[in-house]
Formats: structure tokens, sequence, C-alpha cells
């Protein structure tokens, strides 16, 4: 049963309640602050002292990774919205990762499945089995028929993992092109590859 004392006068009735509510205060956080936060700071805004979130998130790092996770389904929401109706796969693939970019700078917290590790790119991050699990699912929800463009799951397996290379080096340096800069350079290079697949 979770603890009483605290949770600024209204404490949860659950132990699946106060891991909620603890994920939704780190998440709030991180929007308002637009950058990492500490165990320490969740438990201030939650009015409980730190060993309380301790007990249900080890560590900082557990807790920014509940707290992306808690993302993931709105981003891939929005995401599918944006590539609606894009049937080609080096168009539907250059807005996806233009939009991912753009995500992953307004809700810092996402980058956190991409790369690993927050705020800074860990090296291999996004090669991480969990990065290119997100990869997948993110490209399965693209209105693209890649059988037809010569894509099996080998091939969209390798796919993933070079976009995410792709998006690494941006999320490293980030560069000075504007959106409609960025998106004619990865159409004419990063799609060009992609549909040399067939």
């Amino acid at each position: 049963m979770a603890r009483r004392r605290g949770w600024n006068g209204n404490p949860p009735e659950t132990d699946e309640e106060a891991s909620r509510r603890i994920v939704t205060a780190a998440v709030d956080l991180i929007r308002q602050t637009g950058s990492a936060i500490s165990i320490a700071d969740v438990a201030e805004s939650l009015g409980v002292i730190r060993q309380t979130v301790y007990r249900y998130f080890p560590t900082a790092d557990a807790l920014l990774r509940a707290a992306a996770i808690a993302s993931v389904d709105g981003f891939l929401d929005r995401l599918e919205d944006h590539v609606h109706g894009i049937n080609d796969p080096a168009e539907a693939m250059t807005e996806g990762v233009i939009f991912t970019l753009a995500e992953v700078r307004r809700i810092p917290h996402l980058g956190i499945l991409l790369t690993g590790a927050y705020p800074n790119v860990h090296p291999d991050g996004l090669l991480s089995p969990e990065a290119q699990a997100f990869g997948m699912t993110m490209i399965r929800r693209f209105d693209v028929d890649w059988a037809r463009y010569g894509y099996d799951d080998v091939g969209l397996q390798e796919l993933v993992e070079y976009v995410l290379r792709t998006m690494q080096s941006f999320f490293i340096s980030p560069g000075d092109r504007s959106d409609d800069e960025l998106r004619s350079y990865l159409h004419r290079w990063m799609g060009a590859s992609i549909l040399a697949q067939r």
C-alpha cells in the first residue's frame, strides 16, 4: 500500500496510483523546464520526501525512462497523423525524421527513448534494441506498402538502423538548416538510399 504522508494532502489509494502520479509529475516538470530533472525535484512537486519516490523508482534514469514511455503513445499518434496518406517511402521517412527531430526538441523526455540518455546523446543509445524496436513501431504506422518497395523484415530493421544513425547525427550536431532545407537535404540523400532497395 502506498505511503500516506505528504502528497500535498491528497495521498494515493494504491501503489499503482502513486507510481502514476510520480511519472505524471516528472513529465510535467520536464515539459516546464525543458531540462533534466532530479528525484528531489519530483519529490518536492508532490510534497513527499525523496525516499518516497525512490520506493517506486530506484534511480532518476528509471523515472526519466518511465516519463518517456508515458509520452510514446501520444507521439506515435501525432506522427501517424503527420505522415497519413504519404505512400512514397522516401517522402514518408523524410517527413518522419523531420517530425521526430522537432518533437524531441519540443518534448525533451522523448529523447530518452531515442538516445538512451538525457540531456546528452549516449553514443550507443540509438543502436539499442529498445530504440530499434521503437523505430520499427514508428515505420509500421506509415501508409507505405514496404513489401512493394522490396522490404522484408530484415530490410526494414536495417532501414530503421540507418535512419536512427542519421537522426543521431542531427541530435549531436543539429546544424543551421531550416526545416524546408533539411527536408530537401534528407529527401535527396536519405530518400535515394531508401528507394535503392527496390
